[in-house]
């Protein structure tokens, strides 16, 4: 058992030392993000499953705090509300779910970002296409068979993977990174270390 818990912990080391050749768009999804908040827009995000707990998780970052104290930072998760999930899911189709509340709640200068392991998920692509035709930012996340949704993001960071825990693993590395980055691009302040939550 032991062999096997080494095993799956060399394989993520080994993904995040290759995700070092992400580290420039990393910093521009930070930058992005940024730039949203510094002009008053805000954050919208969203996946299936582990993802949709990702973006819950990222979302709270930005509204409470991450490390550092500063102001609440205007970010959503459109994972959250049941009612409107399943009344879109009910009345139109899951594929919809994301896209409608793009349409409902974001406008020019928001930033939509994506999360999905397979880079397949249609709900999350149709949310991507419609934060486009609106000139919201695009950031997607996914994994090593998510390449043909590239153009749909402003920010693409793909996992060199095909595994979905390590991918996901890698996605909210990436995120704390990301939170990590706009708290110093907005307040000038590296992270401090050991800060209680």
């Amino acid at each position: 058992m032991k062999d096997q818990v080494f095993k799956i912990l060399a394989e993520s080391i080994k993904l995040k030392k290759q995700a070092h050749q992400k580290a420039d768009a990393v910093v521009e999804a930070a930058e992005v993000i940024a730039q949203a908040f510094t002009s008053g827009s805000k954050l919208m995000i969203f996946g299936n499953g582990g993802s949709a707990a990702d973006a819950q998780h990222l979302a709270a970052e930005f509204v409470n705090r991450f490390i550092i104290e500063r102001p609440p930072l205007p970010a959503i998760a459109l994972t959250t509300d049941a009612s409107v999930l399943t009344s879109i899911g009910n009345d139109y189709s899951f594929d919809d779910i994301f896209a409608k509340q793009v349409k409902a709640l974001g406008q020019a200068g928001d930033v939509a970002w994506g999360i999905s392991t397979s880079g397949k998920a249609s709900n999350v692509l149709n949310a991507l296409s419609v934060a486009q035709d609106r000139q919201i930012k695009t950031i997607f996340m996914t994994g090593a068979a998510g390449g043909e949704a590239e153009l749909l993001a402003d920010v693409f960071l793909d996992a060199d993977s095909m595994n979905t825990p390590r991918i996901q693993e890698l996605h909210i590395t990436w995120g704390h990174i990301i939170c990590e980055l706009v708290d110093y691009i907005l307040f000038q302040r590296p992270g401090e270390e050991g800060a209680d939550r």
